[in-house]
């Protein structure tokens, strides 16, 4: 059995863009319940990467130019 909710597992990738560095989740516009410690998510070297604490899966958006990230 996963540790992650099923919404979670179900949900679509949040892609960002450049302008959005650093990720971090929960986001600015997460809804109060959803709350949990703030994380900062790596998705530069990754390209995708998922939070560990709700599953919520984060994407660079193809194309994107990362300047100053590494």
């Amino acid at each position: 059995m996963s540790s992650v909710p099923e919404t979670a597992r179900n949900q679509d990738i949040v892609e960002v863009g450049a302008e959005d560095l650093p990720v971090y989740c929960p986001g600015p516009k997460a809804p109060l319940w959803s709350q949990h410690p703030r994380i900062y998510i790596e998705v530069v070297k990754s390209k995708v990467a998922r939070c560990q604490y709700c599953g919520t899966r984060y994407a660079l958006r193809e194309g994107e130019k990362v300047h100053g990230h590494h």
